[in-house]
């Protein structure tokens, strides 16, 4: 993504409506320091938590994206991750964070997961994907998210441990699954601004 995309979407979203609102949950100063002014410089609002109670109590202010490191001095990112899910909060939350993922983020509810390091360019992309999401309904977000996720895997882990894990399989039969769904449902459009929704899927 080069920057003069990045300017060309921050003025589309300013011409669009109110700032989206992202929540940033990192305990290294520097690191959400950063985070903050790249994304504010693109037109959004942000807030910092630096701990899991700071951000229980900062996620009343209502927000559209929320970027998780997962680990954090008080607990996990995991634990503000599921009080999102469970308050059925619409946050659409991207994981950041130096933790290599497992097959355990199967059954995490996250809709992007981001490996630190990460450069401006990858972390505006980040945001840019989770704000898009927000337009997709119940059906086509979950599709996204169970998608970036069988990409997470099938980037950092073997394909040996692939095929022997059976959170894998069963994520791969979820996704077959909706794609089928999916298929189904857009044979009944025919028009280029609806299919475009379904680009960041990419299965």
């Amino acid at each position: 993504m080069s920057d003069a995309d990045t300017e060309s979407r921050g003025g589309d979203r300013a011409a669009d409506g109110p700032a989206a609102r992202v929540l940033i949950v990192e305990d290294e100063p520097n690191v959400a320091d950063l985070y903050r002014s790249t994304v504010e410089a693109e037109g959004y609002e942000a807030d910092v938590a630096t701990t899991t109670a700071e951000a229980s109590e900062t996620l009343e202010g209502g927000y559209d994206i929320a970027l998780l490191d997962r680990r954090l001095p008080d607990g996990h990112g995991e634990e503000v991750l599921a009080e999102i899910r469970d308050r059925e909060l619409d946050v659409r939350v991207g994981m950041v964070t130096a933790v290599e993922p497992d097959f355990d983020i199967v059954e995490m509810g996250f809709d992007l997961y981001v490996l630190k390091p990460l450069s401006r360019a990858e972390l505006l992309d980040a945001v840019e994907t989770l704000q898009s999401r927000n337009q997709y309904d119940d059906r086509l977000q979950r599709t996204a998210a169970l998608a970036s996720k069988r990409a997470t895997l099938e980037t950092e882990k073997p394909r040996e441990s692939l095929a022997s894990s059976e959170e894998y399989r069963q994520l791969v039969d979820q996704l077959d699954q909706l794609d089928h769904e999916l298929d189904r449902l857009t044979e009944r459009f025919d028009t280029d601004d609806y299919r475009r929704l379904f680009q960041d899927i990419g299965t």
